[in-house]
């Protein structure tokens, strides 16, 4: 018997209302009603909570029935008894599960649609339990499933080595398929977690960034354009690993010393393990782009992301502060690309850098850096044809573009599909007018502004009403005590309309604006709202079209948003779980 059906059997026998049990076990009306419909199934704390108010609803009625006291305890028995296989099934860690399978599914690139059909099962049900929606009915059989799938179907020569990082184990302990099904069912089963987050790292890394702070620590503004003449033949060529460095940083010294402004392109899927060992050589190249974005040029950059997802998170981590300065444009090939013939192609105005090698013969490699006319625009022409093949890895929007970004949520709140959030703050329209205007008040917003932020709350209101006509939207939310507000005071989210001044709530009125939520997803059935406990980020907010599109926007230091449609990204950030307790009201 399924636990929702279970739960329905005792509340018909007991005669109880769910106001009743609510009111006895703790637990919120809409928890409790979550629990009947099915949707949800009760934590651990929870179930306790709930199997608790049970019995005594029981062991109430056995007395007034009358009934000796061994019947009476009886009653409270069978319901413990009745309940025991789902307070074992609690004791397991599905929360901790659900992030590990998510992060195996993102380290291998697995398809859910090739995974499920490996599995017998509808795509749809394994996106609900990576979403921590659903639980396996048969788990060990489920984790067999999978762990047999991963070692069958994704064994290659980097197998051992990415699942000992996830894992935490010896490589030793992974050459067998017998020892890798072993170490990954133990580490799936177990709810321990042996590997880090690749998306909730750059995640939390993103939250605590400060562009100002990086330009500080790098000493970006004190960088001063070189102009001492720089001469080099009109083309030459560079063989093996050691002068193809030099071929690079001569091509940054030829851009920034040349006159021209024109934009730069980047391309390679060059191997890049080699180089990014020397250290010395990652500061100069570093240095070389930090020069081009002083002398003001713009980069387009096509990113080779056919590579391990941790790695590409990583890549991502280094390559975010330059997409916040609005200077780089990231860009990338679908679909999977030769790994056998490698390509390497920059392009300035001045200068082109082309170069070429086989796939595990990086040393034999070579580079040719031309400056002739002609060369120079027949690699520019090519840089175009790339560039137009080529898609956005992600839209960045600024403080300078305002207008495109309102009309992208304009054109995208009538488009069909379900909205999710993942929220720092309370959101800006189920707030009533009075308690805007309160917050104004406080913090003595001027007159201007009040006038800007009043016309930014109606637009978004209106959005919103009629996106969930048609749709449903999820808002994730904090739900902070008394003493976490008062060590993390919550600020008004403004960052659609790249407001950076801080707005702070009073604990009072954060309470005040979470009833006006709650009491927007009482009146409008397709709206939900999902309060937590562990709340996890205060500078950033994800906001999800599911299928779509994923936003991250930092709130301030700068206000930005980047606008991501990569398949595999996407995928990671619509599988991200932040902690839900389910105690709370909701």
């Amino acid at each position: 018997m399924k636990f929702n059906d279970l739960l329905n059997k005792y509340i018909t026998e007991i005669g109880c209302t769910a106001k009743e049990l609510s009111e006895v076990s703790g637990l919120s009306a809409a928890a409790l009603s979550r629990y009947r419909t099915g949707e949800r199934v009760p934590g651990k704390e929870q179930l306790a909570m709930l199997i608790g108010g049970l019995v005594s609803l029981a062991e109430k009625n056995a007395r007034s029935e009358r009934k000796e006291q061994a019947d009476v305890s009886e009653a409270g028995r069978e319901i413990r008894e009745a309940f025991k296989r789902y307070t074992d099934e609690a004791d397991f860690d599905y929360e901790q599960f659900t992030a590990n399978l998510n992060t195996l599914i993102s380290a291998f690139d697995i398809s859910t649609s090739e995974l499920s059909r490996a599995l017998s099962f509808d795509p749809s049900y394994i996106s609900r339990i990576r979403l921590g929606q659903r639980r396996p009915s048969d788990r060990e059989g489920f984790i067999e499933g999978i762990c047999r799938f991963v070692v069958n179907k994704k064994y290659s020569e980097d197998t051992a080595r990415m699942l000992a990082e996830l894992t935490g184990c010896s490589e030793d302990d992974l050459t067998t398929d017998s020892g890798c099904m072993d170490v990954l069912r133990e580490w799936l089963s177990s709810g321990t977690s042996g590997g880090s987050d690749p998306v909730g790292s750059f995640l939390r890394k993103f939250d605590d960034f400060d562009l100002d702070e990086y330009i500080r620590a790098i000493k970006f503004d004190q960088l001063k354009v070189p102009s001492l003449p720089f001469q080099l033949p009109v083309s030459k060529s560079y063989y093996g690993i050691e002068e193809m460095k030099q071929g690079e940083l001569d091509f940054f010294k030829t851009t920034v010393l040349s006159k021209s402004l024109e934009d730069v392109f980047m391309c390679s899927d060059m191997p890049m393990a080699d180089m990014a060992e020397d250290l010395d050589f990652g500061k100069k190249w570093m240095f070389g782009i930090a020069m081009m974005m002083k002398k003001g040029l713009h980069i387009n950059i096509i990113h080779n992301i056919d590579r391990p997802f941790r790695e590409m998170m990583l890549g991502l981590e280094s390559w975010m502060p330059l997409y916040m300065t609005g200077q780089v444009s990231p860009y990338y090939l679908r679909g999977k690309h030769n790994g056998v013939y490698c390509h390497f192609n920059y392009v300035s105005g001045k200068a082109a850098l082309s170069g070429e090698c086989i796939q595990g013969h990086h040393d034999s490699g070579r580079y040719c850096l031309t400056k002739n006319r002609e060369e120079v625009a027949y690699f520019s022409k090519k840089a175009k044809h790339l560039l137009a093949k080529a898609r956005p890895l992600m839209e960045v929007y600024r403080s300078e573009s305002e207008k495109q970004y309102s009309m992208f949520l304009n054109t995208d709140a009538s488009a069909p599909g379900p909205r999710h959030n993942i929220l720092s703050s309370l959101p800006l329209y189920t707030m009533n007018d009075e308690l805007l205007e309160r917050l104004f008040d406080s913090n003595d917003v001027t007159a201007a502004d009040r006038v800007r932020i009043s016309a930014f709350a109606q637009k978004q209101k209106e959005l919103v009403e009629n996106m969930i006509q048609e749709n449903t939207m999820t808002d994730d939310v904090p739900l902070l005590t008394e003493e976490e507000f008062e060590e993390h005071p919550m600020v008004m989210s403004l960052s659609d309309i790249f407001y950076e001044k801080e707005l702070y709530y009073s604990y009072e009125e954060y309470r005040m604006h979470l009833e006006a939520c709650r009491d927007f997803a009482e009146k409008h059935k397709s709206y939900r709202l999902n309060e937590h406990e562990d709340h996890a980020f205060r500078n950033i907010q994800i906001r999800m079209h599911e299928g779509s599109w994923a936003m991250v926007s930092k709130n301030k230091a700068p206000a930005v948003h980047f606008v991501i449609r990569h398949p595999k990204m996407l995928d990671a950030l619509e599988n991200f779980v932040v902690p839900v307790s389910e105690a709370v009201h909701v």
